[in-house]
């Protein structure tokens, strides 16, 4: 059965990143491409560039997931069937919410339904993954609190002191110095995803070939990094643009300066996360949050709270959802893993 369930594990673990990767995109692109600082073609590539350049340039926080989970998760087929259960729920969450064109963070998702399908075994009386509320806690409550408030508090302020620079700017000057600064926070905000998303994708592959024996616990195999650089970077190029239309045209109405502030407020924030405090970081949630308070701080009020509510709305579901899935799942296929 481990045999079977492995390839289906790491096939499952690169389709997920393939499909982060195609939503994901619209973080990084979406405001720029809406300010006219890049064309969507440029966008897009320079996206799977900088996303597949910030995979390969950090192992710390796919080191650091590995080391807080490998030791917890059960061996084998049963450790095998709680991954798979998780990446097929995580990722059916993530297609529905394209389809909806609602920007979610796929990071969440996948700890949510890892803590589903362990509460599922947990249940019928086998192992499950132990410390899976402490998961849920530090890898989605705490983010999901923190990151969006942050970003939207540091980006109203900043706008602050960017509008005061170019006080003596002309209009079409303070528009070209922020579509100049846009297009750079844009591949920032790539390659802070990288740094973040593709590292998981390298964590999770060593985690099935941890559990299935196939490894010894350790550091990230290169080949897995390459690995998950590349369906990530595979799936930028596919370029989603469902959730980027959400982002640019329905939640706030935004300049290049102001695009350009909560770009370069997002990125600083995933930097951060990845490389100083080796936590999992949305990047859905840290350019959301970022866009929505840069557009909140203008003389009139473009904010489309509305559809930021029902935005926040998916934000709160996405972890019921998933871990209920994905229980549902590892009970469909507990009698295959015995």
């Amino acid at each position: 059965m481990v045999a079977l369930l492995l390839p289906l594990v790491l096939a499952a673990t690169c389709a997920f990143a393939f499909l982060n990767g195609f939503r994901d995109v619209s973080n990084s692109v979406a405001a720029a491409v809406r300010t006219r600082a890049l064309t969507p073609t440029a966008a897009v590539l320079a996206a799977a560039f900088f996303t597949f350049t910030g995979t390969m340039l950090s192992t710390s926080l796919g080191t650091y997931l590995v080391s807080a989970v490998e030791l917890n998760v059960p061996d084998a087929a049963l450790g095998l069937g709680i991954l798979l259960a998780a990446l097929v729920a995580a990722g059916g969450w993530g297609l529905f919410c394209w389809w909806r064109g609602v920007p979610t963070s796929s990071t969440h998702a996948v700890i949510s339904a890892l803590a589903g399908a362990s509460g599922a075994s947990a249940l019928l009386g086998g192992d499950g993954v132990r410390g899976a509320a402490t998961m849920l806690l530090l890898g989605v409550a705490l983010p999901l609190l923190v990151t969006p408030l942050l970003a939207y508090g540091v980006s109203y302020l900043l706008v602050l002191p960017a509008t005061w620079l170019l006080r003596h700017s002309t209009s079409g000057d303070g528009n070209r110095i922020g579509r100049a600064g846009q297009a750079i926070s844009a591949c920032a905000v790539s390659l802070g995803h990288g740094l973040q998303d593709g590292q998981r994708t390298g964590a999770l592959i060593t985690l099935a070939l941890v559990t299935a024996h196939a490894t010894a616990p350790g550091e990230i195999p290169f080949w897995a990094q390459l690995t998950g650089a590349a369906f990530l970077a595979a799936g930028t190029l596919g370029g989603g643009w469902r959730i980027a239309h959400t982002l640019a045209y329905r939640l706030v109405t935004i300049d290049p300066l102001r695009g350009m502030t909560a770009q370069t407020v997002s990125a600083s924030m995933l930097f951060a996360g990845a490389m100083l405090l080796h936590l999992p970081l949305s990047t859905t949630q840290a350019v959301t949050g970022a866009i929505v308070g840069s557009g909140a701080n203008q003389r009139f009020e473009t904010v489309m709270w509305r559809n930021v509510l029902a935005v926040v709305t998916y934000w709160i579901a996405a972890p019921v959802v998933c871990a209920v899935l994905a229980g549902v799942l590892f009970l469909s296929l507990h009698p295959l893993l015995v």
